[in-house]
This record gives C-alpha cells, sequence and structure tokens, in this order.
C-alpha cells in the first residue's frame, strides 16, 4: 500500500530516515502501531523521496517479508535506490538474526535488479533507532 507518493524530501542519513518512518507510525491508529511494520522507502539518484510502501503489517512480533513485494513498487517507479525500514513495537530498535538475514537477502536481490539497498533502518518508540548501514552492518 502506497503510503506517500512523491514528496519532494530528501533524506541524506539514517536520522531523516527513522524521523520520517516515526511519522507515519505515529499516524497510525493505536492498535496498529503495536504490530511490526515494513516499509521501503523508494529514491530517486538525488535521495528524493519517490514513494514510501507499506509492504507488509505483521503481528506484535514479526512481519512476513519477501524479496517480490519489497522491490515490486521500486521496479514499477523505476527507482535507483531503496531504504527498508520497520519497526520493534517491543521498544528495542537492536536488529534480530531475522533482521539480518533478511537484509542480505534483500541486498543480494537488489543487487540483480540493479536496485541498490541504501540502509535499514529498525525504529521505535521514544525516537529510537538503529541503522544497519551505520553499525557497518550493510
Amino acid at each position: 500500500m502506497i503510503i506517500r507518493e512523491y514528496t519532494g524530501e530528501r533524506v541524506s542519513n539514517s536520522y531523516e530516515v527513522a524521523k520520517v518512518l516515526s511519522a507515519i507510525l505515529d499516524m497510525d491508529d493505536e492498535v496498529d502501531r503495536d504490530k511490526e511494520h515494513f516499509w521501503v522507502i523508494g529514491l530517486n539518484t538525488k535521495n528524493v523521496i519517490k514513494f514510501i510502501d507499506l509492504v507488509s503489517l505483521g503481528t506484535l512480533t514479526n512481519a512476513l517479508i519477501h524479496p517480490r513485494e519489497v522491490f515490486r513498487l521500486a521496479v514499477m517507479k523505476g527507482v535507483c535506490n531503496i531504504i527498508a525500514g520497520h519497526n520493534h513495537p517491543s521498544g528495542d530498535p537492536a536488529p534480530s538474526r531475522e533482521d539480518m538475514a533478511i537484509t542480505e537477502r534483500l541486498k543480494s536481490a537488489g543487487d540483480i535488479l540493479g536496485i541498490s539497498v541504501l540502509d535499514h533502518v529498525i525504529i521505535s518508540e521514544g525516537g529510537q533507532f538503529v541503522s544497519l548501514k551505520d553499525k557497518g552492518l550493510l
């Protein structure tokens, strides 16, 4: 589900990405905020947001993610780069083994498609976030 299309907003660091994703999550109703959301931000060559897509709305503890759905809109819209993002309703933004595995899988799929995965940002309440790129894990 497309959350936003061409915003003209440029993201240049993980803090800005976390801020955008937190604002989107804050717009959700209270019940859905307690579920894992997985978003894809599609970017042009200058890292201007072309779209934000809610790829999966999961449960309290996980969301179902597959490269096919992650890259579907990115291919259709012809973006150059994507940033993956999701929330941890637990309040701890530390990446899990599953988060690391899906990030690696998305990176591999992106390499094949010619769409770079620039980062994977995990947000939680209180403005906390972890960037896998900043941590050297991407």
